[in-house]
């Protein structure tokens, strides 16, 4: 089984919704990734919570 996930996020400057996928099987990460609209960085933390996954979306500038 695939650990690929489809997730959905608004970029924290501009607002645009964005898809993006995610890898549960590697574990926590963080990373930053431009905005498709706006270009700005927009930072990443997936990590687990619980049973549960959770992520953090953040302007790098913050």
């Amino acid at each position: 089984m695939s650990g690929l996930e489809m997730t959905s996020i608004c970029c924290p400057y501009c607002g645009e919704p964005l898809e993006l996928w995610v890898d549960r099987s590697a574990g926590e990460q963080r990373y930053i990734e431009d905005c498709a609209v706006c270009c700005r960085p927009i930072e990443l933390w997936w990590r687990p919570e619980g049973d549960d996954w959770r992520l953090e979306v953040r302007r790098d500038d913050e």
